[in-house]
């Protein structure tokens, strides 16, 4: 594999941050071991629990506290940020997961009307409960699972779409959503239902003690699982780089290139941007914004004509490596950093380029292959 000391120097890091401890600057302290133990103490209390995963990663971002919990009938896979994944994959994963007796959803926590189907099959999830405890009004659903997987986003989600009257409104509280991973301190309640009550719990995330699969713990780290600084922004926008490269995604970009003769995309925005039509604020905010379209549009470019002009060996670690650095140089121009940075500009380099992945803004991609045996515990 071309990326392997890629990976094992991610996972290197990955692991030795695991040894240190949360007062060390690792993940996991005595803070994410009494939350691991308040979760345990729960799962037997709730009618149901919910193991979020991240679509893209749906065997990696396992939370492995629930490889004990043999009632399949009260647990469902979901398989959250469907939106970020490959979709022609996406069914596929359902498919598996049923094939090895688990109950699997795909959900996008920021589409509504996903949100309305999802709480629709959550309903009659509950309606079949009922069957065998008629005399429960209220029923209780707890989320659990690693960081970074949209469970505080989801349970929000849930909880907007379930409200029942405007009474409600002003009185139900929201679970706290944070970019950085691991923020979710308490478990906290929220009302989706009535007539019976339903209850999603929502629960601090849990990361192992230890992760001994470097693999793994470099798909954690790019989707966002493991604090960045734990492994190093650089590492993961590499780690990016390769899996793109790699890949036929950037294929998808062929429409975007232009000839030398023709008055690219980005000249057309600079003199727009010196417009005296545009007000200071949009000056001010295009060059720097690298979320802006145009800015996408330039680094979607730049990717597509470094790998389509490569003549090196993609399978071969030094020329792979020798591409990811040409294209960290080639993007310091899309990204408008000034080249005499130095070894700052790579940082901010890789710092957007990570937020355009995990924003879904550079394709969709599923790091986890579909397992062809049945030995992956779940």
């Amino acid at each position: 594999m071309a990326t392997a000391t890629l990976v094992r120097r991610m996972g290197t890091a990955v692991k030795q941050a695991a040894k240190k401890g949360s007062s060390g600057g690792g993940w996991y302290g005595p803070h994410m071991a009494a939350a691991s133990r308040a979760i345990a103490e729960r799962i037997p209390l709730v009618d149901l629990v919910l193991e979020v995963r991240d679509a893209r990663i749906p065997l990696s971002s396992e939370y492995e506290q629930l490889r004990d919990y043999t009632s399949s009938s009260r647990k469902i896979i979901v398989m959250n940020k469907m939106d970020l994944a490959n979709r022609s994959q996406i069914k596929e994963w359902i498919s598996y997961f049923g094939q090895q007796n688990c109950i699997c959803y795909a959900v996008n926590s920021h589409n509504k009307q996903n949100i309305k189907e999802f709480l629709n099959f959550l309903q009659a999830r509950v309606r079949e409960l009922k069957k065998t405890n008629p005399y429960s009004y209220t029923t209780t659903i707890m989320l659990v699972g690693i960081p970074n997987v949209g469970k505080s986003a989801l349970a929000n989600a849930l909880h907007q779409i379930g409200r029942i009257s405007a009474t409600e409104k002003g009185k139900l509280k929201h679970a706290t959503v944070s970019p950085h991973p691991g923020e979710t301190k308490d478990i906290s309640s929220l009302k989706i239902g009535s007539h019976p009550n339903v209850y999603v719990l929502d629960t601090p995330s849990v990361l192992p003690p230890e992760i001994l699969d470097d693999e793994v713990c470099s798909k954690l780290a790019l989707t966002g699982s493991i604090r960045d600084c734990l492994v190093g922004e650089r590492e993961i926008a590499q780690y990016f780089l390769a899996i793109l490269n790699l890949s036929d995604e950037y294929k998808k970009w062929a429409k975007l290139t232009v000839n030398k003769d023709d008055r690219t995309f980005l000249d057309h925005k600079a003199e727009c941007l010196s417009s005296p039509q545009l007000g200071k604020k949009q000056k001010r905010q295009y060059p720097t914004d690298h979320t802006q379209d145009f800015i996408v549009h330039d680094v979607r470019r730049t990717l597509f004509e470094s790998i389509s002009s490569f003549h090196g060996n993609m399978e071969d670690e030094k020329d792979l490596s020798r591409l990811i650095e040409t294209q960290f140089t080639s993007l310091l121009e899309a990204f408008r950093i000034p080249m005499e940075v130095g070894e700052e500009a790579q940082n901010k380099v890789a710092a957007k380029l990570l937020d355009l992945y995990r924003t879904g803004r550079l394709g969709h991609y599923t790091l986890d292959p579909i397992p062809r045996d049945t030995q992956w515990p779940f």
